[in-house]
């Protein structure tokens, strides 16, 4: 053969030189990279809440703008929307994320044809008030109505509301007072008669105002029983005087004392003395 070729070392294949590390290197090893592993997972780690704490900040400086509007939001008969809208944007004193909800719900509570007020951040930056309004049933004496479940409020003006039925008595006694009138009613009904006002005393007697102006003085006990006996007499006897009547008093065992209304000539004399 050629001098020029290279010596090839030849082995027998038991002989071969064995290319695994041993378990000392490879215990070497794993004991040299122990503390790399949890330090990588901790960095990235980090690095992750460094990016999101960044877009957040990025995402929430973006949102917390300043409130631009007021929005009124539910069906509204009686409520002026535009003073509810800014009695509300004058408790604003921070930007949407930073405004405290509950101070402008409280704002929003206090406005008396508001029954309950929902607050909520809308986007662009707005808030909008949802509401549920007063629904005005009776007139509560002279100065208060009252909503369909029993609660005295307090609008401007309810004069403006003289259609309504007028109920009056203790303030703990609304909802007696809503289904005594809504019973008695049906008993003028059958009658052709309206009662336009009730009225109950502290001490528990009640007193009816019809639509033709007569007061009648019912009392304490047997209501029904004692408006029954009114409305026979008022149509037996009564309904051809009624417009000379002013009063009716049937608290009665028989009869009932009527009181009437001074006669135009005493009425002048009276003015002259």
């Amino acid at each position: 053969m050629s001098a020029s070729l290279q010596k090839l070392n030849v082995y027998d294949q038991d002989a071969i030189p064995s290319a695994h590390v041993s378990q000392d290197q490879a215990t070497a090893t794993a004991d040299g990279d122990w503390y790399w592993r949890p330090l990588t997972v901790l960095v990235g780690f980090w690095l992750f809440a460094g990016v999101v704490g960044i877009c957040f900040d990025a995402g929430r400086s973006y949102l917390d703008q300043p409130i631009r509007e007021v929005r009124v939001v539910g069906d509204a008969q009686y409520l002026d929307r535009q003073a509810l809208a800014s009695s509300v944007a004058g408790a604003i004193s921070a930007p949407l994320l930073e405004q405290d909800i509950a101070a402008l719900q409280d704002r929003a509570q206090e406005h008396p044809w508001v029954r309950q007020a929902q607050v909520r951040r809308v986007w662009p930056p707005a808030i909008e008030v949802v509401i549920e309004e007063q629904r005005p049933v009776a007139r509560w004496g002279s100065k208060g109505l009252l909503n369909h479940q029993g609660d005295i409020f307090w609008p401007d003006s309810p004069q403006q509301y003289g259609e309504l039925p007028q109920l009056d008595g203790p303030a703990t006694e609304t909802q007696l007072l809503m289904a005594q009138y809504h019973d008695l009613s049906r008993l003028f009904q059958d009658a052709s008669l309206k009662m336009v006002a009730l009225s109950l005393e502290k001490r528990g007697a009640w007193q009816v105002k019809l639509d033709n102006g007569i007061r009648v003085i019912v009392g304490r006990e047997d209501t029904k029983a004692r408006l029954r006996r009114f409305i026979y007499l008022y149509k037996a006897e009564l309904v051809a005087v009624a417009d000379r009547i002013e009063q009716i008093d049937i608290r009665y065992t028989n009869g009932a004392a009527v009181s009437w209304l001074p006669e135009p000539t005493e009425a002048l004399a009276e003015e002259a003395k």
